[in-house]
């Protein structure tokens, strides 16, 4: 769902108690369009996450901790020039349009008081944020710039003056009378009441409208099949929503489905069953957003990997078929052999222009049928078969080989995209890239040495006996766990002959119990190309029997006195 007019209300509300009168300590760009806030008020520190993300623009307050790129890019620079250690004076909402305005208090260049408005514009793929000088309301810039051959309705460029987007006509709590809501939505009759709410009512989005009409029991009826009495039930629902956002007397929940997150709102959505309830509309949009935006932002990154990992395994699809092919001719080579033979003994029989000749296969006493080329003489023919014979008889172990090499580094690439499915982090996805750059598949790039201190961290579980399990999301973290990491006696899992990830349980030279070692298994599973299957093979042994050949690609090694246990993914 789209941050609607309504829950927004509330995040500001909560926003105004905690911090104006703060000071902007830090300013942080982590993503495109994606600012964090560090503001010092009343001994504590909070962070302020703004988004302009067209997928999922919003507003909140966030325990995230993000990572930040090496050079600031040029926004985050001048907001931190006009804006770090200024004061917040004021945050409001534009009634209930998705439009906040924060006025800070900061010093221009000699040292004068001066105030800037920083404004995050909530409206899909138009969302912006725009610094703005509150006394003139001049843009000094944006996060995204705004040409006149990009819309028709305003530009938002440096050095022009800032102008709203203009509101919708729509009710709010300001002019929401009885009256007005029955004649308004009368023009509405042909519509189902979810939509007419959505277009009558400012800062309503189709979760809430999808809410009031489930706790009136009028979910998907026309207007017009609406009568009197329901319409003053959904106008009293509609009113206790407006007066608990006003007084914060507020549910703020998730709502899940399948552990998937599907819906978030600052009031109790009677229509789902399993949910989960937070003290603060800030704490359930940064749980909520940060679950969903995190999935996209992952994706987003991932998707160019995702094309060049497919594309060269499809090349490599080909190139095994081809294999196969010519491996299956190879183990015919002495039929070709046989057919040069009796061109041969029957050359006084054959003459040129023939396209098949038969005769008596003395190994076996049948008749057979022998394809002649017509382009070629009959002792050009038998010299050709000689030829193929000879070649596809010594090209048996060549193939093989490249059979096997192509075997090993589709496995790797299919791994590679098993990797991309569990990161968690951009920098997960970079040291994806950087290992495929080194493998070249990708044009190497310069990059800078990276320490093990600035590395990703696998996965880090306790199972049920407290046991520490370790999950490695990608080829550097799996390499890390099984080279660097565990110890000797710790067990190393992973799914037999099937993509996944190492997954180590440090025993501290202790047994480790059924239980441990089958939830270790499950994850070995969950994070594998099997995740979707059921009766997953997991082998296990101690670390100490692993192994990396030399030259060996990442993530790829050798075991030995293993056991496989079958588990589901868990």
């Amino acid at each position: 769902m789209a941050l609607d007019g309504i829950t927004l209300h509330a995040i500001t509300k909560e926003l105004k108690e905690e911090i104006i009168g703060g000071r902007i300590d830090k300013i942080y760009q982590p993503e495109k369009e994606e600012l964090i806030f560090i503001i010092r008020n009343k001994g504590k520190n909070y962070k302020l996450l703004l988004s302009a993300n067209a997928n999922y623009p919003r507003i909140y307050l966030t325990e995230e901790n993000k990572e930040n790129p090496a050079e600031p890019p040029m926004f985050c620079m001048l907001l931190r020039k006009f804006l770090q250690n200024g004061r917040i004076i004021d945050i409001k909402q534009v009634e209930f349009d998705r439009i906040v305005k924060i006025d800070i208090e900061t010093k221009d260049e000699l040292e004068n008081q001066t105030i800037k408005t920083l404004i995050i514009e909530i409206m899909g793929r138009h969302s912006n944020i725009i610094l703005i000088d509150k006394a003139t309301q001049t843009i000094i810039d944006s996060i995204k710039r705004v040409y006149s051959d990009m819309s028709k309705v305003r530009e938002v460029l440096p050095g022009r003056q800032y102008v709203c987007p203009p509101l919708q006509e729509k009710l709010n709590i300001n002019n929401l009378f009885l009256a007005s809501f029955k004649e308004v939505l009368n023009n509405y009759k042909s519509k189902k009441i979810e939509k007419a709410l959505i277009d009558i009512l400012q800062g309503f989005s189709p979760t809430l409208a999808r809410e009031v009409a489930f706790r009136c029991n009028v979910s998907d009826r026309f207007v017009e099949s609406i009568e009197d009495e329901q319409i003053e039930n959904l106008y009293q629902n509609i009113k206790k929503i407006y007066e608990d956002v006003l007084s914060l007397n507020l549910k703020p929940c998730i709502a899940f489905q399948e552990n998937e997150v599907i819906d978030f709102s600052c009031i109790d959505l009677t229509q789902y069953i399993t949910k989960t309830f937070f003290p603060t509309v800030n704490q359930a949009a940064c749980k909520f957003f940060s679950e969903k935006a995190n999935i996209v932002n992952l994706q987003a990154r991932s998707s160019d990997l995702r094309k060049i990992i497919n594309n060269n395994l499809e090349k490599l699809y080909n190139k095994l078929d081809k294999l196969q092919q010519e491996l299956n001719e190879a183990k015919n080579a002495d039929t070709f052999r046989l057919y040069g033979e009796l061109i041969t003994a029957n050359m006084h029989l054959l003459k040129k222009g023939m396209e098949s000749f038969k005769t008596m296969n003395y190994y076996t006493g049948e008749e057979i049928e022998i394809p002649i080329d017509k382009k070629y003489s009959p002792s050009e023919n038998a010299q050709r078969y000689f030829k193929k014979y000879s070649k596809l008889k010594n090209a048996n172990k060549i193939i093989e080989k490249q059979i096997s090499d192509t075997l090993e580094e589709i496995t790797y690439l299919e791994g590679q995209l098993v990797n991309l499915e569990n990161c968690t982090l951009p920098s997960e996805i970079e040291e994806i890239k950087n290992e495929l750059s080194e493998q070249g598949y990708i044009h190497k790039q310069q990059k800078k040495k990276i320490s093990r201190q600035t590395l990703s961290q696998p996965l880090h579980v306790v199972s049920s006996d407290g046991f520490d399990i370790y999950i490695g999301k990608n080829n550097t973290q799996n390499d890390y766990l099984t080279l660097k990491f565990a110890n000797p006696n710790d067990i190393w899992l992973h799914t037999k002959d099937i993509p996944g990830s190492h997954v180590i349980i440090k025993t501290n030279n202790k047994s480790v119990p059924e239980i441990t070692l089958i939830e270790a298994a499950k994850l070995a599973a969950k994070y594998s190309k099997a995740k979707n299957s059921s009766n997953v093979p997991v082998d296990y042994t101690l670390k100490k029997y692993v192994k990396k050949p030399s030259g060996a690609k990442p993530g790829f090694v050798i075991y030995t006195n293993q056991k496989t246990l079958y588990v589901n993914p868990e």
